[in-house]
């Protein structure tokens, strides 16, 4: 007689869920601000800092290099380290991906499904 409500219990259970991993998501987010990485070029005397997030936020250049001669080599020093720090913002973004979508035990690479 009450055989449909077997379906709003389950309902539940996805919602609860749904809500789980939002709040995972949202954790893990907030945790990306805090996260840092280190991207460097020219054997560390360009080092750009980043969050996981990839916002650029300190550039570290030893003094040795400014030689006004030399300005395209510095130049292209400072991009290289930051475009390093962005590789491993990406990839420190996409483990902590991974490790939330291993704890909520979705399947590997499924990617965020709240699209953030």
């Amino acid at each position: 007689m009450l055989k449909g409500l077997g379906g709003l219990g389950d309902m539940a259970k996805m919602m609860k869920a749904a809500q789980e991993m939002q709040g995972k998501m949202a954790e893990m987010q907030e945790r990306l601000d805090t996260i840092t990485v280190t991207g460097e070029s020219g054997a560390g005397l360009v080092k750009a800092t980043a969050t996981a997030k990839g916002e650029l936020t300190g550039l570290d250049i030893d003094p040795q290099i400014f030689d006004p001669n030399e300005k395209e080599v510095v130049e292209d020093l400072i991009l290289a380290a930051i475009k390093d720090a962005q590789v491993k913002a990406s990839e420190r973004s996409a483990q902590e991906m991974q490790r939330i979508t291993e704890e909520l035990g979705l399947p590997a690479g499924m990617g965020n499904p709240f699209g953030g």
